[in-house]
């Protein structure tokens, strides 16, 4: 047998000399259990495995490697536009088998943490409206990319990975080898992406009730038509001018909160008047997401998803009520917040279950299993105990690694012990 020396060439950032450890010399497809991590694959046109390396978890898809670079490239210029994407950690070419044949190049990526692709999301039963909140992901962020000039190509859900944002998901790209970034994407761009999302998702969806993983009554069609209505719904929202008399000024306000409410930030409005100044013209210039995810970091340095920071910074507002301070320093009652409310309750989590969710959509969900057991019992129940209830009755049936949002207790199936309930109602968060 040959033993022809590789010639490894590694492009990367932040190369890990780890990487030099795994076998490059066998084709992605027999690499040894003992190398990869166990974690939910989605559909792919080409061979991809999970490895783990240096502490941290890395998706290795085998490509060519023209291809390769190119991606690589756009996955960056996506992370410092801060569009929701995967990180990119490197491009290996180079490979070769022991007995001298060529392999193909890989491109690394690095896993993100707590996320799914979609059909692992229905490889449960969940609850009818799962697809819709799925679709409302994937419009925010397909609007994203068209306003960073990303034509995507192949929109899909197969191409997008979900997190949990609190009641929410957020949809990331994952796959970008047949996108292009330009200055500013033509109308007939942005509605060649839309339209191949829709058929794309139509598709998807009937494969999933084909395989039963989605009830026949869903309305496939419907859900996918659904996605090009919000999707121009959003970007109407962000882009169109809005004409006013100039005594109604106020509405440039109102504007300005719409888009907040969003989530979006408004870095610069184009105002303008007619001649004689009787009518003003607004629309924003510069639109950027994470109105509340910034806030909170702001405040607290906390990096979480929208949805989730918004859940937060109600909670940290009835917190400034309840102390009565709302005539100080927003600053100071953050920290104090922070110190005194969130972080305990977060590390009443077992250091063995901390890996199950993140610790913003676990304070999220103690907020919402206050509720539910304050109402059951009456009270305004104190937050330590809840998390008390919490990491008793909850947390252990969630599945590492995982996040399935919408899971009733039936549906579990083998993934866990059956959750636990009182009275018969299910103290699910």
């Amino acid at each position: 047998m040959s033993t022809t020396p590789q010639r490894l060439q590694i492009t990367a950032a932040n190369p890990d000399p780890a990487l030099l450890d795994l076998p490059w010399h066998i084709p992605l497809e027999g690499w040894p259990a003992e190398t990869l991590a166990a974690l939910p694959r989605g559909i792919s046109r080409h061979i991809v495995r999970f490895a783990r390396l240096s502490g941290r978890v890395i998706a290795i898809k085998e490509i060519g490697e023209t291809v390769a670079y190119r991606e690589y490239e756009l996955l960056r210029q996506l992370r410092r536009l801060d569009v929701p994407s995967v990180e990119p950690v490197g491009v290996i070419t180079g490979r070769r088998s022991p007995e001298g044949e060529p392999l193909e190049a890989v491109l690394i990526t690095q896993h993100l943490q707590f996320s799914l692709p979609y059909r692992s999301l229905f490889s449960q039963s969940l609850r009818p409206d799962t697809a819709t909140r799925l679709i409302d992901a994937l419009a925010v962020l397909l609007v994203r990319l068209h306003l960073a000039g990303f034509y995507w190509g192949d929109v899909s859900l197969s191409n997008t990975l979900f997190r949990r944002d609190a009641e929410t998901f957020a949809a990331y790209l994952v796959d970008a080898e047949t996108g292009d970034l330009h200055e500013r994407l033509t109308e007939g761009q942005r509605g060649y992406d839309l339209e191949v999302a829709r058929v794309n998702i139509i598709g998807e969806l009937m494969d999933l009730q084909a395989g039963e993983f989605l009830d026949e009554d869903v309305d496939a069609v419907a859900i996918g038509d659904a996605l090009a209505v919000r999707y121009r719904d959003l970007w109407t929202a962000l882009t169109e001018v809005e004409s006013f008399s100039y005594g109604e000024r106020w509405r440039v306000q109102a504007r300005i909160d719409r888009l907040n409410d969003l989530g979006f930030d408004v870095g610069e409005l184009d105002i303008t008047t007619d001649v004689d100044g009787t009518t003003v013209r607004i629309q924003p210039k510069v639109v950027e997401s994470g109105h509340y995810s910034r806030r909170l970091m702001r405040l607290t340095g906390l990096d979480v998803q929208e949805n989730q920071a918004r859940r937060l910074l109600n909670d940290l507002d009835e917190y400034r009520a309840a102390t009565d301070r709302q005539m100080e320093d927003e600053a100071f009652v953050a920290h104090d917040w922070l110190t005194e409310i969130f972080e305990p309750a977060v590390r009443m989590v077992p250091k063995e279950m901390r890996g199950k969710l993140e610790p913003a959509q676990v304070f999220h969900e103690l907020l919402d299993h206050r509720w539910f057991l304050s109402q059951q019992q009456h009270r305004d129940v104190p937050l330590q105990e809840v998390a008390r209830s919490y990491v008793k009755n909850i947390l252990p049936n969630r599945p590492d690694e995982q996040s399935i949002l919408g899971v009733q207790p039936g549906d579990l199936r083998d993934q866990t012990e059956s959750i636990p309930t009182i009275d018969g109602e299910t103290l699910i968060g």
